[in-house]
């Protein structure tokens, strides 16, 4: 499949589609806290989504059962929320949400601490911000693919931890997962360069043990293999003339119509 470059109309969807999804979610990091159920989050993020005017996306996509996806501490991605499963002091939780509106999606994600947490909750979460941030300085016009994957694979291993292969970054747009490919280390595939127009997103799962995965049998919650802690950060990207910009940033939310 080829790599869809974005007109200004194309453009400007996405620019709406991020800043609602990010809009979410920090109204759901606003209710993390010890004691909250995931399933009280997806509710949340839901109705926010409704009442915006949009669809979240992840519901029903593939068979995905929840509005939301919540990560909790060994659980890398895809956490299906519950509302028997309650967030617990020491945790870190990763929200992932992805926003359909005017047929367009905006997809970000965050790692939260819940409460006080450990030592290594800290240095793994840490590092997978710093991880998102370094990938995204590598976006500009002329720049390859695999210039993310090796500033976040370096920064890394350099705090110890090590980056999850098995999920990557993704084009994003009328399609909620399509062309190019972002993987967060050095691969050595497709390495396409980046052109103005184009919209992805980088999400760097970053654990604190082995890289390796595996998949539960419900066929979408995936933990470490050794069962330590992992820690994701996620933002769609837009090429730029001269750089990038960040579709779904928080801090262009105050005084816009999501700010709310």
């Amino acid at each position: 499949m080829a790599i869809d470059i974005k007109g200004p109309a194309e453009i400007e969807r996405m620019r709406a589609a991020g800043l609602l999804a990010a809009a979410t979610l920090r109204m759901a990091s606003e209710h993390i806290k010890p004691g909250v159920m995931t399933g009280f989050l997806n509710k949340l993020v839901h109705e926010h989504t409704l009442d915006h005017g949009a669809i979240p996306a992840p519901l029903n996509y593939n068979g995905f059962p929840k509005s939301v996806c919540t990560s909790i501490n060994d659980v890398v991605c895809h956490g299906i929320p519950n509302d028997k499963e309650a967030l617990r002091e020491g945790d870190i939780v990763n929200v992932d949400v992805t926003s359909i509106l005017d047929g367009y999606h905006g997809d970000t994600s965050a790692t939260f601490y819940v409460g006080e947490v450990s030592a290594d909750a800290r240095r793994v979460t840490e590092a997978a911000r710093r991880c998102l941030d370094l990938g995204i300085e590598q976006v500009r016009p002329g720049g390859r693919i695999r210039d993310i994957g090796a500033a976040i694979e370096d920064h890394a291993h350099a705090q110890g931890c090590s980056v999850v292969r098995d999920y990557c970054g993704h084009g994003i747009g009328r399609i909620f997962h399509t062309e190019p490919q972002v993987p967060h280390y050095r691969f050595a595939g497709r390495n396409p360069r980046m052109r103005e127009g184009m919209t992805f997103t980088i999400e760097p799962m970053i654990n604190i043990g082995t890289w390796k995965v595996d998949l539960m049998s419900d066929d979408w919650t995936v933990r470490t293999r050794d069962r330590m802690l992992s820690a994701q950060f996620e933002h769609t990207l837009l090429v730029t003339p001269d750089g990038h910009e960040i579709l779904t940033d928080w801090a262009k939310l105050p005084g816009s119509k999501y700010d709310s």
